[in-house]
């Protein structure tokens, strides 16, 4: 079936409407009708070559919502009309032990909804800034959301599971003191899921500006981390910081708030690499810097339960297909609070 969808020939061109083609249903397929897509930074990073490997035509696009419009003879868990989402999983290789253990987002071969191989034409991946798309079921997740928060909804399959996926594994919970660095796509969700697990929140940002809007978040103090003075106030204090900053900076500021055995995790992808951080800020109090990279499908679903149990949403702006290149220049000047939404009924007119 063709479709319209919205994408780029080459890293130097701007994002065009296109005509795309989508698979059939196969007998464990399922096929969405997409109603809003969000728009990532890992969008622009890689429809622009920021990230090697980009295939083109890119259609961008793993925050994904929608209803079903069709389902394969197999199909078990969905049926026609259900709401349902589509984050940065469409494949993988099924069997491996992070397969297994629902760690899907580690495999080995596992298959982005954009970018990566199929034998679908045109042998790569095409994602959801289109009208429709088919995934196997396994990689389809259920929304109990209202129908009414459908858009902002969806950047919780991105921008919400990668920021609840490191605070469950570590366990943030009541009783712990927790960073959120940065206030934007990632780290406003950030906020609002550490706060409705129960911890003290601390967001740290650059800018004076959003410090109110950080407390309206859920935030229950925050740190403009230029200030050496309120940076000085939490040295030695947090069990965990989420650092969520897409851009390289200086971490050694920030490991200088950690207890002892405390943990940074790192879910901002910049384009280049941070500056090396002083091994001393790490040994001298058992610190660890890790990272962490979206969750497997039933992390994702149980994100999303838990978000609609809270009343979790995306704060978004919502923008037209057609909107989408100017989207990205404001996304690169921090012009959006906090996250762009594509209309994806924008790509028919």
């Amino acid at each position: 079936m063709i479709v319209k969808a919205y994408g780029a020939h080459g890293a130097d061109k701007p994002l065009e409407s296109l005509d795309i083609s989508r698979r059939a249903p196969g007998a464990h397929d399922v096929q969405i009708d997409i109603a809003f897509c969000g728009v990532c930074h890992s969008d622009l990073h890689q429809v622009r070559s920021e990230w090697a490997g980009t295939l083109y035509p890119c259609v961008p696009g793993h925050e994904i919502v929608g209803r079903v419009g069709a389902v394969g003879a197999h199909v078990s868990k969905f049926k026609v009309g259900d709401l349902v989402g589509v984050g940065c999983i469409v494949d993988s290789c099924q069997h491996c032990g992070d397969c297994n253990e629902g760690l899907e987002n580690y495999c080995d071969h596992m298959v982005g909804t954009y970018n990566g191989p199929t034998s679908d034409a045109p042998g790569h991946t095409l994602g959801g800034y289109s009208q429709q798309v088919v995934v196997h079921e396994r990689y389809v997740l259920r929304v109990r959301h209202p129908a009414g928060q459908l858009a902002a909804v969806a950047p919780l399959l991105c921008a919400g599971i990668t920021t609840y996926s490191p605070l469950r594994h570590w366990k943030v919970g009541p009783g712990h003191k927790v960073g959120i660095v940065g206030i934007g796509g990632l780290g406003h969700m950030g906020i609002k899921l550490a706060h409705a697990m129960g911890a003290h929140v601390v967001a740290f940002t650059t800018s004076e500006s959003k410090r109110e809007d950080a407390k309206a978040l859920g935030a229950d103090e925050v740190v403009v981390s230029r200030n050496d003075r309120e940076m000085a106030a939490h040295a030695k204090s947090l069990d965990f910081i989420l650092n969520t900053v897409a851009a390289p900076h200086e971490l050694d500021a920030f490991f200088a708030l950690l207890k002892r055995d405390g943990t940074m995790a790192l879910v901002g992808a910049p384009a280049t690499p941070h500056p090396s951080p002083n091994v001393f800020n790490l040994i001298m109090k058992r610190r660890s810097l890790a990272g962490s990279m979206i969750g497997g499908i039933p992390e994702t679903q149980e994100m999303l339960d838990f978000c609609a149990e809270h009343g979790i949403v995306s704060d978004i702006e919502l923008i037209r297909a057609d909107e989408i290149n100017h989207a990205y220049e404001r996304m690169l000047k921090g012009d959006v609070k906090y996250r762009f939404v594509i209309d994806n009924a924008s790509l028919a007119a």
